[in-house]
């Protein structure tokens, strides 16, 4: 049972913090230490559930996804989205698959990914703080329809994220707005970003730990899984809304409490 509830909450972090400048990828570090979890277990696990997460962007896009798909051979406009899309995605690609071993063996040490993540999560809720007041006119508002060089300026900014603490959302979302995208067609784009980006991601990493899983997982990875998809669904169908309206500083905030109550914990904890 209490495997289960630790299935429960990890797939609602995950869920949660995927598709929001925070960082799903610290939020679960740090969750694993609050739960007293660890192992390559656990780690496995964590990897599996993002499927869940990546789900759920096909699911609210799947009639576009799909339409792209099935024009590609003839339709322009299905041609420079994808081609926009793999634009993005390859920076990022590149630089994990060539820093993987470094990103594992130090960033990802427990001893060293908690302050790395503290001082990430601040220096990343500052940045979203100025950045959002300087942001330039934006002059690109089609998620659909924007220009490969602009595509692979984003890309770089993903780059970003092969850092703890570092959002890979928030990256691309703020250094859009930077770029000149609109707000909501730069969250927009990073939705599609993310469909390559976290299924390459995660089927590199699963390759590397699948052995560490075995059939008594089972229960609990479907139930991460589930509950992954059905709180990132809802996050995927108001985020756009919502940082529209609000904009990046409620993150920005956010960031810089949890960093703060982060270092409090690992000095007092």
């Amino acid at each position: 049972m209490h495997d289960i509830i630790n299935a429960i909450l990890l797939g609602i972090v995950e869920g949660f913090t995927e598709f929001l400048p925070v960082s799903s990828t610290a939020h679960l570090l740090v969750s694993e230490r609050l739960l007293g979890l660890g192992g390559d277990g656990w780690e496995a696990f964590t990897i599996v559930i993002q499927f869940g997460a990546i789900l759920s962007v096909v699911a609210v896009y799947w009639r576009k996804l799909w339409d792209v798909i099935v024009g590609l051979p003839s339709d322009p406009k299905a041609q420079l989205f994808a081609g926009g899309v793999v634009v993005a995605f390859l920076p990022s690609a590149v630089l994990g698959v060539a820093l993987i071993k470094v990103i594992n063996t130090y960033l990802l040490d427990p001893a060293i990914a908690m302050p790395v993540i503290a001082t990430s999560w601040i220096v990343g809720g500052l940045i979203i703080l100025i950045f959002e007041h300087i942001a330039p006119k934006p002059r690109c508002l089609d998620a659909d329809r924007l220009p490969l060089m602009k595509c692979l300026q984003i890309g770089f900014c993903q780059c970003l994220a092969l850092l703890p603490g570092v959002s890979r959302s928030g990256a691309t979302i703020l250094g859009g707005e930077l770029l000149g995208v609109e707000r909501k067609a730069a969250t927009e784009f990073t939705f599609y970003l993310a469909v390559p980006t976290m299924l390459g991601a995660t089927v590199f990493e699963l390759y590397k730990k699948w052995h560490f899983l075995n059939a008594s997982d089972e229960k609990l990875i479907a139930i991460g899984f589930v509950v992954s998809f059905l709180v990132a669904l809802v996050v995927v169908k108001t985020l756009i809304a919502f940082i529209g309206r609000y904009g990046l500083k409620p993150f920005g905030w956010y960031r810089i409490a949890t960093g703060l109550a982060l270092i409090g914990f690992l000095l007092w904890g």
